[in-house]
């Protein structure tokens, strides 16, 4: 894991997301790249630093390199540390970027201004996360930086529900994180209840089998998603991991409604993996 993709539209919620990033970088010793996407290649909007009149008339480019003067003293990984602007449809050139640099983990906040907020909340909304060629680290706005120590992963009764555990238990093994395997579910089936047993019971042996200290837990109710979300936050998780997508053809992947619903509404950091079929 040594590359991490920031995407910043310069509203709060992507500099959270920036600050986020930099804490994990140093954890991991990852390369850090900023990316901002113009829509429009005739005109940037107009960025002015609040409290002065120096800033009008400063480009694009001007403000990603303060942005990385001004995190640099924050990043401690000794990697690289730059930014690269491009034009395209937000999504695809986010999603360009990253296959280009061989990302491991894209950083990004889920709402924002120049276009992000248009795209969580459009008819394209979640094409980062449900086509990015790498796991999507989407964080809300107000989750406080701290170090990683705890990962919730939800078992459901899907085959591909088991996917995630590759990526999150390396990146926990790397951090010194626990995780947490919690099969949920919304039915009380002898069948669905057997499966999911079989799959955590899979899943904790899987990452105890690498040496991460997993802690097993089963948890019922109507919505798998508010199940999920409230037993993270009930334990003090910093990160929630999730398969992204339905099985389907690469041209037509889209995001479960679960998925969608744990990034809209979670307050604890998604950490979206797609399926590998």
């Amino acid at each position: 894991m040594k590359n991490i993709l920031i995407p910043i539209d310069f509203s709060r919620d992507s500099m959270n997301a920036l600050g986020h990033s930099v804490n994990l970088a140093n954890n991991l010793g990852a390369n850090l790249r900023l990316i901002h996407v113009r829509k429009n290649k005739d005109y940037d909007q107009p960025f002015v630093i609040e409290g002065t009149d120096s800033s009008y008339g400063k480009t694009v480019e001007d403000f990603c390199r303060g942005i990385v003067a001004t995190y640099r003293k924050d990043y401690m990984a000794k990697g690289s540390f730059d930014f690269v602007v491009t034009r395209n449809k937000i999504y695809k050139g986010i999603i360009d970027q990253a296959a280009k640099d061989n990302t491991d983990i894209i950083m990004m906040g889920t709402h924002g201004v120049s276009g992000f907020e248009e795209f969580w909340l459009g008819s394209n909304s979640y094409r980062v996360v449900s086509k990015a060629p790498c796991p999507v680290w989407t964080v809300r706005h107000g989750f406080k930086q701290k170090t990683l120590k705890k990962i919730v992963v939800p078992i459901d009764a899907h085959r591909e529900t088991r996917h995630k555990l590759p990526f999150t238990t390396e990146l926990a093994k790397t951090i010194g994180a626990e995780i947490h395997v919690v099969d949920v579910r919304s039915t009380n089936r002898t069948d669905i209840k057997k499966r999911l047993a079989k799959y955590a019971d899979q899943a904790v042996n899987f990452v105890k089998e690498r040496g991460v200290k997993t802690i097993r837990d089963s948890k019922y109710g109507s919505n798998i998603a508010d199940v999920t979300i409230s037993y993270a936050v009930h334990v003090g998780a910093d990160l929630i991991s999730i398969v992204s997508n339905q099985k389907g053809t690469p041209s037509k992947m889209h995001l479960s409604t679960t998925a969608q619903q744990m990034v809209n509404h979670s307050p604890i950091p998604i950490l979206s993996i797609q399926p590998t079929f």
